[in-house]
């Protein structure tokens, strides 16, 4: 298990609370339970505490490159949730399209049709939630 008090854990709980919001964090904290306790830690140190917080490129191409990937690989639900962490990241809307073509070249048609379909209902549930 991750020492919560190890700067590696601290950095990366910042990087995820950067990225992808307090709100989900939270959310994701009040929701852990002993059987992904352990995996929990492993993303928040591996994915956010060594390779999203690394300053070699920015938070936006970091989040272009995931959000191809999750595309490509046809992860849904992971997708919707980088498509809203866009609006931390510095990703913009134009951005993921161009993520999105690269997707319909390297990893074929129909996942980037779908992933461009989840797009764009993401990215109108955060308009109707940024009108409310």
């Amino acid at each position: 298990m991750t020492d919560p008090t190890s700067p590696l854990t601290a950095r990366g709980t910042a990087t995820r609370r950067r990225i992808l919001g307090h709100a989900h964090v939270d959310r994701s904290e009040a929701n852990r339970s002993a059987l992904d306790a352990p995996f929990q830690a492993l993303i928040t140190d591996a994915a956010w505490g060594h390779v999203w917080s690394r300053d070699t490129i920015t938070a936006r191409e970091r989040s272009m490159i995931t959000l191809a990937l999750l595309a490509g690989l046809g992860n849904d639900h992971e997708l919707a949730l980088h498509l809203r962490a866009t609006a931390n990241s510095g990703a913009s809307r134009a951005d993921v399209m161009e993520a999105m073509l690269h997707v319909a070249i390297y990893a074929g048609v129909p996942r980037a049709n779908n992933a461009i379909r989840i797009c764009k209902e993401v990215f109108a549930q955060m308009d109707a939630e940024g009108a409310a």
